[in-house]
């Protein structure tokens, strides 16, 4: 297939990804409190007592979760012991619901605790469950800062959610 560019090269363009790339301006709300009461805008992907699962707007790839409580905090010891076990189930399921779905081969787990360790938004605690295949991984992010993805998130928070348990 024969590039209309004049040096040659194909372009993945992803404008809507501009707003984390440039650090875009900031919520005025916190996105984790709000969330669950905008879905579907909020790609909320199930709900429990304490925590919710909603898709990652910028995700590493394709069934990125975050396991969020309700409550607005910072810091994992101050969840209580119903968030703490809630938060542990939720993402028990999360790995069962993306394996099921998308035949995952692995999984990064974690919680990025302030800003220093990385936390984009460190004012919601917030855990990461990240689906991994072999070879998902190639030349993109590092040579162009860029990350194909191959489904949309609306298209894969229908998926989830359809397979996640009453």
């Amino acid at each position: 297939m024969s590039s209309p560019d004049p040096d040659g090269l194909e372009r993945l363009w992803t404008p809507w990804r501009m707003a984390y790339v440039s650090g875009g301006p900031k919520p005025t709300e916190c996105p984790f409190c709000v969330a669950p009461v905008s879905d579907p805008d909020g790609l909320v992907v199930a709900r429990g007592e304490a925590v919710y699962a909603v898709l990652n707007r910028f995700p590493y790839n394709p069934g990125h979760l975050l396991i969020c409580p309700y409550r607005h905090i910072d810091d994992y010891p101050e969840l209580d012991a119903a968030e703490t076990a809630e938060l542990a189930e939720f993402t028990k399921t999360a790995m069962r619901v993306v394996r099921k779905v998308s035949n995952a081969h692995g999984f990064n787990i974690g919680l990025n605790q302030g800003h220093a360790a990385g936390a984009g938004i460190a004012a919601h605690l917030h855990q990461h469950v990240v689906p991994r295949w072999g070879g998902d991984n190639n030349f993109l992010p590092v040579v162009a800062r860029t990350k194909a993805l191959p489904q949309l998130l609306t298209d894969t928070r229908d998926l989830l959610r359809e397979a996640w348990p009453a």
